[in-house]
């Protein structure tokens, strides 16, 4: 899967992610998007790395929307712990 299809892959994620996760986030919907593409390639590497099941080159894999969706759910509530507070 090349750069493209992770970033458009990111980009979904982090709208599904935004939407597990409701609530206002710091950054809006600008940076939630850099998190959704960012967690899809941490995820990916969690997926491959940790777990030992590497991402499929297709994109419509269940293994790569999980990884990606799950990637972008932990750095959006890292993001939030950590930078939550800071608007107040």
């Amino acid at each position: 899967m090349g750069f493209v299809a992770w970033i458009v892959l990111g980009l979904v994620a982090g709208a599904i992610a935004k939407f597990l996760l409701p609530g206002r986030d710091p950054g809006g919907l600008v940076v939630t998007t850099l998190i959704g593409v960012a967690g899809s390639f941490v995820g990916g590497w969690i997926s491959s790395r940790v777990f030992d099941r590497p991402v499929s080159a297709q994109f419509f894999d269940l293994t790569t929307w999980v990884s990606a969706i799950g990637g972008a759910l932990v750095l959006l509530i890292l993001y939030r712990i950590f930078f939550g507070n800071s608007r107040r």
